[in-house]
């Protein structure tokens, strides 16, 4: 059902993991959190070098479930596939050797305030790999590059602007080489204008580094933008995914309601 959202998980591959098959799967997830079933039943798969956008109103798990992907959280029940392997009950040695494989951007961009921009992309090289100094140097600037910032490596974070911050952020994600790439809220607290550059950026970087991105907003105009699907979170489950089109055309009421921003019809969060 990948182009639906729906998935059933697969095997564990050993090394490498995943071949042809989707970057993640999620089957079945559930996760109660404060006596809350926050997610209830997720099932979605995200194909390798595609971005999939979970959209949804504000406390209805859509972090949750990314903090699931990463390993952050374990689900109470459920199983989620990540590049080929099933990471339901992974132990953290053996989320260290995956994670390198994939990189988050987490919403207030989470960097260092007590290291500079250099330092702070450079920590994201070194995940990889411990490059000696010149190149670790290089790496850094070309990272920058790759976001569109040039000569700020030895700013601070303090000094930037909130766009700068998450491109910087974005640049120590991609540091890491990473095969899957997860958004959360990416254009939260900015302009439109810098929210374009964020989205243009998304979509670029997919393109040209080939990866799969699985992005978290309520910010239709970017998940629109930068998805090839899109996924709507509700009470806990996906209740209808498909094209942007597909999403922007539904006549299902709970998502238009959403979609429009109108408070009638959507329904209580999830």
């Amino acid at each position: 059902m990948g182009a639906r959202g729906g998935g059933h998980g697969g095997a564990a591959v050993p090394g490498g993991g995943g071949g042809d098959g989707p970057a993640l799967v999620l089957s079945g997830v559930e996760k109660r959190l404060g006596g809350r079933a926050v997610l209830a039943g997720v099932d979605l798969e995200v194909r390798r070098r595609e971005t999939v956008v979970v959209i949804g109103r504000s406390g209805c798990g859509k972090s949750v479930l990314l903090k699931h992907v990463v390993g952050l959280m374990a689900p109470d029940a459920g199983r989620i596939t990540l590049l080929g392997h099933d990471v339901t009950r992974f132990t953290s040695g053996e989320w260290r050797q995956l994670r390198s494989r994939v990189g988050m951007v987490f919403q207030g961009a989470a960097l260092f305030d007590s290291l500079t921009v250099g330092e702070n992309v450079a920590l994201g090289a070194r995940v990889r790999r411990r490059l000696p100094a010149g190149e670790e140097s290089a790496r850094v600037e070309e990272m920058l590059a790759q976001v569109g910032l040039h000569d700020i490596a030895g700013l601070k974070p303090a000094s930037l602007s909130g766009g700068m911050k998450k491109r910087v952020a974005l640049a120590r994600a991609i540091a890491t080489e990473p095969e899957v790439l997860l958004y959360d809220e990416p254009t939260t607290g900015l302009d439109p204008v810098m929210a374009d550059v964020i989205n243009r950026l998304i979509r670029d970087l997919q393109r040209r580094l080939g990866l799969t991105s699985v992005v978290v907003t309520h910010d239709m105009a970017s998940a629109y933008f930068v998805g090839d699907r899109i996924a709507y979170l509700h009470h806990g489950r996906i209740h209808q995914a498909g094209t942007p089109q597909e999403i922007r055309e539904s006549a299902d009421p709970v998502v238009r309601a959403f979609v429009e921003g109108r408070s009638q019809g959507a329904g209580a969060a999830g």
